[in-house]
């Protein structure tokens, strides 16, 4: 079982730097895909309301056996529960279905711009916090306009943000933004939905060093200091994704995966979805 390393958040809170993602992954099968991550050694799990699994994952951890304090465990606000009172209610309402009487993070899914409600929402994280239900809390998809008025209208730094990034999307300018204010990266789609597995530098350097494309990809993100949440329903994929802490890529590998930044999105754009 593969033990992973552990980054420090802005409030001293722990998480591990690669845990796993259960997006679009049924209800009914999320606590088999749970459990064999959790038997391979993760013990980040990240949810979200939205996903409709929240049971499922709920389900794994109570099964598993693994004391409370071992797991790290996220989930995220949807966007029609934004404003004060909805997030209070809908963090309740997760907490309800993860079976938990804290989570170890909460984010906001989406900064949605255009509804200009992010701001109460945050507020509303801000008392989860403090009430000790959360031990951190974060935002997913925020750009640097976004985070820059939160930073200048409440009290409370986002410890995670959560965003698309991978090597065609490797997120630069938020990524310096993220470091200058002391904001954990967090990459979803890390592989770009599979995008990479074919890439022609992707595939050299997996053969050069008899590991696969997905494990590159995911040493290229633990060596630019990401946290990373890789998502499979495949047992060997499962154990795979996390076998990647006794290799290295070089300065040349990385060197090679830096031209493939070419501003592609296998998601919405965060400042225009509302």
């Amino acid at each position: 079982m593969t033990t992973v390393p552990q980054v420090t958040l802005n409030n001293g809170v722990r998480i591990p730097q690669l845990g796993f993602g259960v997006f679009q992954i049924p209800d009914d099968e999320t606590a088999a895909a749970v459990g064999t991550a959790l038997e391979a050694g993760y013990r980040s799990i990240d949810t979200a309301a939205v996903y409709g699994n929240e049971q499922g994952v709920g389900r794994a951890l109570a099964s598993s056996g693994i004391p409370r304090e071992e797991l790290f465990v996220t989930t995220k606000l949807w966007n029609d529960d934004q404003g004060y009172d909805e997030t209070l209610r809908a963090f309740d309402t997760s907490l309800e279905k993860l079976g938990l009487d804290h989570v170890d993070l909460y984010l906001v899914h989406w900064p949605l711009p255009a509804r200009d409600r992010y701001l109460d929402t945050w507020r509303a994280m801000e008392k989860i916090h403090a009430d000790g239900r959360a031990r951190a809390v974060g935002v997913s998809n925020f750009q640097p306009a976004h985070l820059t008025r939160l930073l200048e209208n409440t009290g409370v730094v986002p410890a995670v943000n959560q965003i698309e990034l991978h090597p065609r999307l490797q997120q630069r300018e938020l990524r310096a933004f993220h470091t200058e204010h002391g904001i954990t990266t967090e990459a979803w789609s890390p592989l770009a939905q599979g995008a990479l597995l074919r890439d022609p530098a992707v595939t050299a350097i997996a053969q050069a060093h008899g590991r696969t494309p997905a494990q590159v990809i995911l040493r290229w993100h633990l060596q630019i200091g990401n946290v990373v949440i890789p998502k499979s329903v495949t047992p060997e994929r499962i154990r795979q994704n996390i076998d990647v802490f006794d290799f290295s890529l070089s300065d040349e590998d990385v060197a090679a995966i830096t031209p493939l930044d070419d501003g592609t999105r296998t998601g919405p754009d965060p400042d225009t979805l509302n």
